[in-house]
């Protein structure tokens, strides 16, 4: 039996837009992350509220019945004949991306009044620039990332929650990446799901088969996460040309595959056309792809966590720059700011004085938090919160 995770935050926000047919709600997450089960429960939940199935047309791009929709003309003439124009229908098309024009058909479900549109796809900047161009900005993108650990642990119950943490950073976050399946099985998934990634959402896009650059630029970047870089550093180490590697990364980066963290002036407030940070979607892919090369240590990995759970939690994600000194993250939501320290352990003192120094300097009275793996130690120094990771991670908020 297969097992499912409720993933509440991105079905509050699918509720939010029921019923607004003029706004398509548009779900972007990297391959394999969860999208068409998201679907699934939310269509689930419409007929548990009484829809019917006639009220409900979905088409699945990626599975046998959709592969035949190649072109806008194919997906209009099915709409046509699936759709009735007399009573309100809910529509999902799952992965849109694969069709050739598809941009065309979506505004054209928009100009019928009783259609609700919901639309998935890997690859964000591709839906959100063609929708901006044909509907006018009649759009709401939710970012879908792969599990948190809170999800994982639904997934996986365990009071062991230390073994739980290192399959979870071993295996990393994506649904069907299930550990009690065996590292062979986890690895060979994993790494199909890292090709596909690079051949049929970066590569095929690129209009190239060049497997190797991508493949270096790639293990760079997973090699570096947390690390301070730029592309001339990337050209660099992967061995390509500085215009080489930033056309890939670009494309990596709308895949979804790596988040880049911009430096950001705490003192002047604005964004630092200087160095900044990549981190990657998945822990699991980046093992996969790294193989043995990976290391032991696992700092930032950690820091990639934290990174990718404060996404979540609805923050733009800075990398901090306060005078001579680096804030790990600088978190903006509003007209708030949340400062972030990570690190293993404060045990040493030369460790902890070096993680508070930057944020005892910030006077403003935004919340300051370090977050570590000890279990000793926790409460607050001068106003600067001290949390273990796993109550941060499990915390409601």
């Amino acid at each position: 039996m297969v097992k499912i995770v409720r993933r509440t935050r991105y079905l509050e926000l699918l509720h939010a837009g029921k019923d607004a047919a003029g706004v398509v709600k548009v779900v972007t997450g990297m391959r394999r992350c969860g999208k068409s089960t998201l679907l699934d429960q939310y269509m689930d939940d419409l007929r548990n509220s009484g829809v019917s199935d006639d009220e409900i047309f979905f088409l699945n791009f990626d599975a046998l019945e959709g592969q035949e929709v190649k072109t806008s003309a194919d997906l209009n003439r099915l709409i046509g004949e699936k759709i009735p124009k007399d009573r309100p229908t809910y529509v999902f098309l799952d992965e849109i991306q694969n069709v050739e024009g598809w941009e065309k058909s979506i505004a054209a479900l928009c100009t019928m009044k009783n259609c609700d549109v919901y639309i998935t796809g890997s690859n964000s900047k591709l839906l959100s620039t063609e929708l901006t161009t044909h509907i006018s900005g009649r759009f709401v993108e939710i970012r879908m990332l792969p599990l948190s650990f809170k999800e994982y642990l639904e997934l996986h119950p365990s009071d062991d929650l230390d073994l739980r943490f290192r399959e979870y950073l071993r295996f990393g976050s994506l649904p069907e990446a299930d550990p009690e399946r065996g590292e062979r099985f986890c690895d060979g998934y994993l790494e199909g799901t890292f090709n596909t990634v690079l051949v049929e959402d970066i590569l095929a896009r690129l209009k190239t088969d060049d497997v190797s650059k991508i493949k270096s630029i790639s293990r760079f970047l997973y090699s570096n996460i947390g690390n301070t870089t730029n592309v001339a550093n990337i050209a660099k180490g992967a061995g390509v040309s500085p215009s080489t590697a930033n056309k890939y990364i670009d494309k990596m980066e709308e895949a979804l595959l790596f988040y880049h963290a911009e430096k950001y002036d705490i003192v002047g407030k604005e964004l630092l056309n200087t160095n900044g940070k990549y981190y990657a979607s998945d822990l699991g892919l980046r093992n996969s792809a790294l193989k043995g090369a990976r290391g032991t240590d696992i700092s930032r990995p950690l820091e990639n966590v934290v990174f990718l759970e404060l996404i979540r939690r609805g923050y733009t994600v800075r990398v901090g720059c306060f005078r001579d000194y680096e804030v790990d993250f600088t978190a903006l939501r509003g007209d708030g700011a949340e400062y972030y320290q990570v690190s293993m352990t404060l045990m040493s003192e030369r460790t902890k004085e070096r993680e508070l120094r930057p944020l005892n300097g910030i006077r403003d009275n935004f919340r300051k938090t370090i977050i570590t793996m000890d279990r000793l130690g926790l409460g607050s120094e001068n106003g600067i919160e001290i949390v273990n990771l796993y109550d941060w991670l499990l915390e409601d908020r």
